[in-house]
């Protein structure tokens, strides 16, 4: 990202400091006097001004980049619907809970519920691409809708738990209770996964549609997806069984 808006830490982030409404809305086009207006939430519900801990420079173009210890943030980029945004390093929980656009990459590790759905909510993410080169926690792209999760390292368990349809997909170990109560979706796991008893093998087959998805991650992110994951055989398991049955977990193997 060589151009767009830069906001740098300045003083450090209590745990669970509220980013809600930072990127939510219309941001793209707000320069950065207007975007260092913009509320967050510490503590008990004190309200405060994202200018009273970041550093905001650059210009509007739809693009911004975090940097600092952002592990103390939640709910960054929540219910976004626009623009590419950056985190330098790592993040607290629910970065991207609820979005419907737009882009977000994290280059260290995320929280719980990446991509996932809030507490009160239906549906998690319904839109957008969501990239975490470390490891991130559990129930990441919980009641996810649309859209695309990549997780570089391991997950937590419950990943896709309670998917209507989208794509997960984790590079390291995708934990226990991958898809459980899935009703339709994508989980792919390039690493170790425990196939939840609810899962049914189907076939084993090179998915065409995997291809497309994974190299274009590979290509726009840079990810370290080879050959033979785009092209590469996949055990197909149908599931979850418990409930409509129409989601899948698909596992690469070498053979």
């Amino acid at each position: 990202m060589s151009d767009g808006l830069f906001a740098r830490l300045r003083s450090a982030l209590e745990p669970g400091t509220d980013f809600t409404d930072v990127l939510a809305g219309a941001w793209g086009a707000l320069g950065p006097t207007e975007l260092a207006r913009r509320r967050v939430i510490v503590g008990a519900g004190r309200p405060a001004a994202l200018g009273d801990f970041f550093d905001v420079t650059g210009a509007g173009a739809g693009r911004i980049r975090f940097t600092g210890d952002l592990s103390g943030a939640q709910r960054l980029g929540a219910d976004l619907s626009e623009g590419a945004v950056v985190i330098d390093g790592d993040v607290g929980d629910d970065v991207g809970l609820g979005m419907a656009g737009g882009s977000i990459e994290v280059t260290g590790r995320a929280g719980d519920r990446a991509g996932g759905a809030a507490p009160e909510a239906r549906r998690g993410m319904s839109g957008g691409e969501l990239v975490v080169r470390g490891s991130a926690g559990t129930e990441a792209g919980s009641r996810m809708r649309r859209g695309l999760l990549v997780v570089g390292g391991d997950v937590g368990a419950r990943a896709g738990v309670g998917m209507i349809a989208g794509t997960i997909v984790v590079l390291g170990d995708a934990g226990t209770s991958a898809g459980l109560w899935s009703k339709r979706g994508s989980v792919v796991a390039l690493g170790p996964v425990s196939i939840p008893s609810t899962y049914r093998y189907a076939c084993t087959y090179r998915p065409a549609h995997l291809r497309l998805i994974l190299g274009r991650a590979r290509n726009r992110y840079e990810l370290p997806l080879l050959d033979h994951h785009l092209s590469g055989p996949y055990r197909r398991y149908s599931g979850d069984l418990a409930d409509l049955g129409k989601g899948e977990i698909l596992v690469w193997t070498a053979s």
